[in-house]
C-alpha cells in the first residue's frame, strides 16, 4: 500500500471567504496533491445535513471535510445538491479507504464499506486529477 503524506498548510476561519460563499463554517486549508484546498469543516449534525445541498457552484480547489467522532460506516446522498462531486472516505489516520463520483439530485445513497472518520466532497474528477487514491495519506490536523 502505498502512502502520500499531503501537509495541511494551516487552520483557520477565514472571513472573506465565508461572506464569499455565504457559509459561516470554520475552514481549513490542505495541500492535496500539491495543490491548495479551502475547507469548509461540518462538524455538528446540522452542518452535515446541509452540506453542499443548494449551492449553484464550487469553486475549483474547495471542499467539504465531514467530520464524525467515532469510525463508522457513512452514508451520502445528493439530494438538493447539483454541483457534481467525487467523495472520498477517510479512515482516522488520513488513509483514503475509497473514493466514488456522485450524480447530482440522486438520492440513492453513496456507503462506505469501511468504517471511517471523515468524509471530503470536492468537484467530480479532482481525487483523479491529482492522482489520489485508495490508500493515499492525507494529513490531516486535529479537526
Amino acid at each position: 500500500m502505498k502512502f502520500r503524506h499531503l501537509s495541511v498548510l494551516f487552520l483557520a476561519s477565514l472571513p472573506g471567504f465565508l461572506l464569499s460563499c455565504g457559509s459561516s463554517m470554520d475552514t481549513v486549508t490542505v495541500n492535496l496533491g500539491g495543490e491548495k484546498f479551502v475547507l469548509e469543516v461540518a462538524r455538528t449534525p446540522e452542518e452535515q445535513r446541509q452540506g453542499l445541498m443548494n449551492r449553484k457552484s464550487l469553486e475549483p480547489n474547495r471542499g467539504m471535510i465531514f467530520i464524525y467522532e467515532r469510525d463508522s460506516r457513512l452514508s451520502f446522498w445528493m439530494k438538493n445538491t447539483t454541483i457534481p462531486l467525487s467523495i472520498a472516505f477517510i479512515s482516522k489516520d488520513g488513509t483514503i479507504r475509497e473514493i466514488y463520483d456522485m450524480k447530482p439530485l440522486s438520492t440513492r445513497s453513496i456507503e462506505s464499506t469501511h468504517s471511517v472518520r471523515y468524509a471530503l466532497e470536492v468537484n467530480r474528477g479532482t481525487f483523479e486529477r491529482l492522482g489520489l487514491a485508495p490508500g493515499d495519506r492525507i494529513e490531516l490536523p486535529d479537526l
